[in-house]
C-alpha cells in the first residue's frame, strides 16, 4: 500500500468513529430526556409481537405508555404497527388489548395496523390523527425504548409535527445489538426516509 491510501483509509476510519461517537451521543442523550412539554396526542410504537404477546421491548413501551396515559386522562393515544412474520396479529391489535385490559378506555385509542418501519410508524399514525384533528404544529409524544427515541423524534420532526419522547426500558438482552444497530438506522432514515 501506497503512503496516500493509508492516509486514506486512516481519515476515513477517524471519521467514520466520530460519526459514530456522535450519533451514540445523541441516542443516549435522547433515551434519558424525560418529556416535560404538554402534548396533543401519545404514538406508541410497535414493536415484535411473539404470536399475538407482546414482546419485552413492546412490553416496557406499553407499561410506560400506560402510566402516562393514567397520569394524563385526557389525552388520546395511537397504537401502531402492522403485522410481521410470525406474528399472529396487528402489533397495534396487541397493542390495544394490552391497553384495554390495563384500564384504558377503547375511545381513547386510535388504531394503526399497517405500518412496518418507525417512519411508516409515524407517517401513517399522523394520518390517523390527522383525519380528526388538522391543528397545525401538532405536539406528539413518541412512546419507545431508549436506543429508539432519538430517530423516532427526528423522524417526527421531519414529518411536521412537534415530537417529544417518552423513553421506555430497553430489555438488557438486547442492549448491546440495539444500540449498535440503531447507528446504521439514524443514517439510513437521515438519507432516505423523506417526506
Amino acid at each position: 500500500m501506497n503512503k496516500r491510501i493509508i492516509k486514506i483509509l486512516a481519515v476515513s476510519f477517524v471519521l467514520i468513529l466520530l460519526s459514530f461517537l456522535v450519533i451514540e451521543g445523541l441516542i443516549i442523550y435522547n433515551g434519558w430526556k424525560m418529556p416535560i412539554e404538554e402534548v396533543d396526542y401519545v404514538i406508541i410504537l410497535g414493536a415484535r409481537l411473539y404470536g399475538t404477546i407482546p414482546s419485552p421491548a413492546l412490553r416496557e413501551r406499553l407499561i410506560v405508555a400506560r402510566d402516562y396515559l393514567f397520569e394524563h386522562k385526557g389525552l388520546k393515544v395511537v397504537v401502531s404497527g402492522g403485522q410481521g412474520a410470525n406474528e399472529d396479529i396487528p402489533e397495534a391489535n396487541a397493542m390495544e388489548q394490552y391497553l384495554i385490559s390495563k384500564g384504558i378506555d377503547k375511545d381513547r385509542i386510535i388504531v394503526e395496523d399497517k405500518s412496518t418501519s418507525t417512519y411508516e410508524n409515524i407517517k401513517f399514525s399522523l394520518e390517523k390523527i390527522r383525519e380528526e384533528d388538522n391543528r397545525e404544529e401538532l405536539k406528539i409524544l413518541l412512546v419507545t425504548n431508549r436506543f429508539h427515541v432519538f430517530r423516532a423524534k427526528f423522524l417526527g420532526n421531519r414529518l411536521g409535527v412537534v415530537a417529544y419522547g417518552l423513553p421506555a426500558k430497553t430489555p438488557p438482552s438486547i442492549i448491546l445489538n440495539s444500540y449498535l444497530r440503531e447507528y446504521f438506522a439514524v443514517i439510513k432514515s437521515f438519507v432516505f426516509d423523506v417526506y
